[in-house]
């Protein structure tokens, strides 16, 4: 399952085991049966679409990331098959035509996201506040605007009575809309987190919940049910022609069948969104940033219960806290047990790699700023003038190295000091004694480095790491204000007996290295 289509990891020197299997899904997204009956899948984090067969869960990409779209977050089929697609961040809406051509529909919607066709007809709307719902024409001409005001709409559909119904996220009401236009009428109100408008084959309304419990309302006449499917951060539904619902998760992927009792069946397994970030907490277990989750090891691989958006870096201290970098530009102190999270910085410029000094402070790599930062309760500066910095960590001396794009550098009162360079893209990086390890991305191999003479060896290869860049212009981290598209790092940490836990971004994976003897 590999992005790259590598085989596993070679070396001469660590046993390496995945500690889950790789990814089938980058998060799912929108879901809409196509002409073939398949149920096809957007994947906004990986910029792919796929198509899964419900019989046996098996899973093709049938628009890849080297593709015209870059951030396909919903999707729906015209009469005549074609795939009409809300690409996201760059703000663009595509048809791609039956033979596989694409055609770009509409520039002219910021943050496109849900999308419905009704025969020949197309209809999107934006999720950002005043934001608006729209037809577009496939065959020419400016969209026109049914009703504004939404307050980010997403996952839309034509309702029994011919209007289209969609939800108000921010606001957690549903509306509908005359497909002709007209004033929004609001159909519910204190509806759980709703993130998804569907119609099932007799016409009941549900509406499926964002949240961390997997809620589904369900409006049957003037009786309103709860159904909790337990699946961490649903994101769409379909219903196929036996009336069954499979659902979708943004937060770990797959494809489940979900039953009116709660009861879920899973047709493609969940997993990792990256991992980016990895920490070993105080008592000996990994946890991996999986930018809307932080997941620990678990029978079925790597779980979260509950959201830390946009997490990134992930550091642990003694008292259980959590220190996370976010998209956001935030830096974030998380307390598990009572649920409390603190902000700590923020407005920095893309914060990745963060770690811990002995003294408590967190050092942060802010990489579009070309600085390390030390946070206590004030932000320092640590270092400045570094070229992208991505990763930090501190050895048992309590000196701090950073990776930057070519180079791994100690942070010297004095300046940075060179400990080691011409490295191809090293992000993540930690330390065990007097020996860095530094994830190369570019060479998708783990390299050691002497800190005493700067020496390098190569220890494993044929990693699967880093993502394949898409052939159009690199996504927006953001877009009128809402989140684009993350920029992935693969991280790297040291356990307490020797071996080294590494993210696997390329194939959604935990490595890890246990040193042979």
């Amino acid at each position: 399952m590999s992005r790259f289509g590598a085989g596993a990891p070679t070396s001469a020197r660590w046993d390496v085991r995945r500690m889950n299997d790789p990814n089938p899904l980058w998060g799912s997204n929108g879901v809409a049966f196509g002409p073939d009956g398949r149920l096809h899948v957007a994947q906004y984090l990986a910029g792919t679409i796929s198509a899964v067969d419900l019989a046996t869960g098996e899973v093709e990409v049938v628009e890849p990331v080297e593709g015209p779209v870059q951030s396909p977050d919903d999707l729906a089929f015209g009469a005549d098959g074609s795939m009409y697609i809300t690409d996201l961040a760059p703000g663009r809406v595509w048809r791609r035509g039956p033979a596989g051509d694409y055609a770009l529909v509409s520039d002219a919607v910021a943050v496109p996201n849900g999308i419905a066709c009704v025969g020949d007809r197309l209809f999107v709307n934006e999720m950002r506040m005043g934001g608006r719902l729209l037809e577009l024409f496939p065959g020419g001409g400016e969209p026109v605007a049914l009703a504004g005001g939404l307050a980010l709409g997403n996952a839309m559909q034509q309702g029994p009575d011919g209007a289209l119904y969609y939800p108000h996220m921010l606001t957690n009401q549903v509306f509908r809309t005359p497909l002709d236009g007209g004033p929004a009428e609001l159909v519910a109100e204190d509806v759980h987190e709703p993130v998804a408008v569907r119609f099932d084959r007799d016409g009941v309304l549900h509406v499926v919940s964002r949240g961390a419990q997997g809620i589904v309302t369900r409006f049957d006449g003037d009786r309103r049910t709860l159904v909790t499917s337990g699946i961490l951060g649903l994101d769409n539904a379909a219903f196929d022609e036996e009336n069954r619902m499979f659902v979708s998760s943004y937060a770990s992927g797959g494809i489940a069948e979900l039953h009116p009792d709660g009861r879920t069946r899973q047709v493609v397994p969940r997993g990792l969104a990256g991992p980016y970030g990895l920490t070993v907490d105080f008592g000996g277990q990994v946890l991996a940033a999986d930018h809307y989750r932080v997941a620990r090891p678990s029978p079925e691989g790597f779980t979260a219960d509950e959201f830390l958006i946009f997490a990134h870096g992930v550091a642990t201290t003694p008292d259980g806290h959590l220190h996370l970098t976010s998209q956001f530009g935030d830096v974030r102190t998380h307390d598990p047990a009572t649920g409390e999270t603190t902000i700590r910085a923020h407005s920095l410029n893309r914060p990745t790699g963060i770690a811990v000094r002995p003294d408590g402070a967190l050092l942060v790599a802010e990489t579009g700023a070309g600085r390390v930062l030390a946070i206590t309760d004030e932000v320092a500066v640590l270092a400045e003038g570094l070229d992208s910095p991505v990763d930090v960590t501190v050895d048992d001396d309590g000196r701090c190295y950073a990776t930057t794009a070519t180079a791994v550098v100690r942070l010297d009162d004095t300046g940075p000091v060179v400990i080691a360079d011409d490295l191809a893209a090293p992000q993540g990086v930690a330390a065990i004694g007097d020996t860095l390890y530094v994830v190369e991305v570019g060479a998708k191999r783990l390299r050691s480095v002497s800190v005493a003479t700067g020496e390098t060896h190569v220890e494993v290869e044929d990693l699967a790491v880093g993502t394949p860049a898409p052939a159009s212009t690199t996504p927006p981290l953001y877009c009128h204000g809402m989140p684009g598209v993350a920029p992935q790092f693969a991280g790297l940490a040291a356990g307490g007996d020797g071996t080294l836990f590494l993210s696997a971004n390329g194939e959604g994976t935990v490595l890890h290295l246990r040193p042979r003897a």
